[in-house]
């Protein structure tokens, strides 16, 4: 999968800064309604910037599955992001690439994960990543809000061999933290590195990319 991706990238300049800080993954947003959003044209612009070790994600909430297949083929995607409610049935889709099933954590917590692993299980495939994120009614992330990271701990019993990729409300300042407590396969940051809604703050996304890396080598060296 990926250690650290940078996530609402809108511009080839993001890119190629977020790539070569030494993020392993970037995230293109193809839901409308958000201030990260990107265009086919412009996600095709981008991924034509970024050598192809990197992968490229793409962000859906909701969309139909000709949406999505011509997003990937458009963008040459690595990997498609479930961001919305979208059922098990439609996370088991053969898109040619990998899914990342995102749930937000709600008062049942990550048990409630576990029974949805179940369905999708049930559904006839298992995503390949499991993203945590922060419930915030009305919204489908990047709100920088945090997860009870303690909760999280011993998220393996819950989630098997499904990796685990930590979100919401990361920055440079707390991410290091994060990974500690937790020790997620990865981890996906948005508005924590960001001058404005959509535009990256080269000097955040260095400062995030560098304490991440130190920390993943510290609890796996």
């Amino acid at each position: 999968m990926f250690r650290i991706k940078i996530c609402g990238i809108t511009s080839p300049e993001d890119a190629l800064s977020a790539v070569n800080l030494g993020a392993d993954a970037i995230g293109l947003n193809f839901y409308e309604p958000s201030p990260r959003f990107v265009s086919l044209e412009m996600a095709a612009k981008i991924a034509t910037e970024v050598v192809d070790s990197v992968r490229k994600i793409g962000v859906f909430v909701n969309a139909d599955p000709s949406t999505i297949q011509t997003a990937c083929d458009a963008a040459r995607l690595d990997g498609v992001q479930l961001h919305g409610d979208e059922l098990p049935e439609f996370a088991a889709r053969p898109f040619g690439c990998s899914v990342i099933r995102v749930r937000r954590l709600d008062p049942q917590g990550i048990a409630a994960i576990k029974d949805d692993l179940s369905a999708c299980q049930t559904a006839g495939r298992l995503p390949d990543a499991v993203l945590l994120d922060a419930m915030t009614a009305g919204q489908y992330g990047g709100t920088g809000e945090t997860v009870s990271w303690p909760g999280l701990v011993d998220y393996q019993k819950w989630l098997g061999g499904v990796p685990l990729i930590l979100a919401g409300g990361l920055t440079p300042e707390n991410v290091a933290e994060a990974i500690r407590t937790v020790c997620p396969d990865g981890v996906d940051v948005a508005s924590g590195v960001e001058s404005s809604k959509g535009v990256k703050d080269i000097s955040k996304v260095q400062a995030f990319i560098t304490e991440a890396q130190a920390a993943f080598d510290e609890i796996r060296p």
